[in-house]
């Protein structure tokens, strides 16, 4: 069994298509025939059932699919541990963040880093925190950067570190009520529509946790759209339809504009009016076992020693 072979398998099993494969491999169809019949010719197996003109992946080759991945995967990490011995000069860092942070928090960071590593080739993927917890825990990343709650299955497989922080303002546009208001007290809440975030956004998680600690079910909220980006949240609300709770890194322009409006929420029970605040960290993710390159070793350590001045 070689690598080759097993690069061969995994393109026909992903397309499941002999001539696809071969020619997205660059090589001949009868080449990709003679790995595959090799293989199964070797462990006396079929690797796939052959139907008319189309091909079904057998349980021998949905079993060797997932290992033959896992090998790659190593053999690519390798690779990479080999290419990182010259001083950082050359390599390459996979980062997942959520929207908001890779948006408005990280690119100073990997502009920072380019500075000190130009050679390194940094492929940075943007989803909403859950997708990114997600797919750091199966290796898509190499660090994960979101704000919100881990989920707890992953707690075990995702080593945790805080190397920023955000704070996320009740904004609302200009012909909003409250518009003419710097605080607002905590009941009102309940009298206007609000924007959202989807359930998975880590913005949406850290305001739906302060709001129960303020002793509201997010639940009662008048909520009237829900929208998967925070950008699309700002047009909608800063347009004048409802309020939402945004992080102060996006809305930073429009509050010095006056498109947007930021209120204090006040809790009126306390002896003495408290402000309310919602401070989310932006955490930085790694799996705890999977292979630490030296580029994603320098730019973790980067990131921390930011957050330490920073602090």
């Amino acid at each position: 069994m070689t690598l080759e072979q097993l690069r061969i398998f995994l393109a026909v099993a992903e397309m499941l298509h002999f001539t696809r494969a071969a020619e997205a491999l660059y090589i001949t169809q009868p080449a990709v025939s003679a790995a595959i019949q090799s293989l199964e010719t070797e462990y006396g197996v079929r690797l796939f059932h052959r139907i008319g003109r189309h091909i079904e992946i057998t349980d021998a080759g949905k079993l060797l699919q997932g290992e033959a991945q896992k090998i790659i995967d190593h053999v690519q990490l390798t690779e990479r541990g080999l290419k990182e011995l010259n001083n950082l000069q050359r390599g390459e860092l996979k980062i997942g963040a959520s929207l908001t942070v890779g948006n408005y928090w990280l690119p100073e960071k990997i502009s920072q880093f380019k500075q000190l590593y130009p050679g390194i080739f940094i492929n940075c993927q943007l989803g909403n925190a859950e997708e990114i917890c997600d797919g750091t825990a199966v290796g898509m990343y190499d660090l994960g950067l979101v704000t919100g709650e881990i989920k707890a299955s992953l707690r075990q497989s995702l080593e945790q570190d805080e190397v920023g922080s955000d704070r996320l303002h009740i904004v609302v546009g200009k012909s909003h009520p409250w518009f003419q208001y710097n605080e607002i007290y905590l009941d009102e809440l309940f009298r206007t529509s609000w924007v959202m975030r989807e359930s998975g956004s880590g913005a949406q998680q850290m305001f739906e946790q302060a709001l129960q600690s303020w002793g509201i079910e997010p639940s009662r909220l008048n909520v009237v759209l829900n929208l998967n980006t925070s950008e699309m949240v700002k047009a909608v609300v800063e347009s004048g339809v409802g309020a939402s709770a945004l992080p102060e890194s996006m809305v930073k322009k429009e509050l010095q504009l006056g498109t947007l409006r930021a209120v204090q929420i006040i809790n009126p029970q306390k002896q003495s009016k408290t402000e309310l605040e919602i401070i989310q960290p932006i955490w930085k993710l790694k799996h705890r076992q999977r292979f630490h390159t030296r580029v994603m070793m320098a730019f973790e350590d980067m990131l921390m020693q930011d957050n330490v001045q920073v602090a």
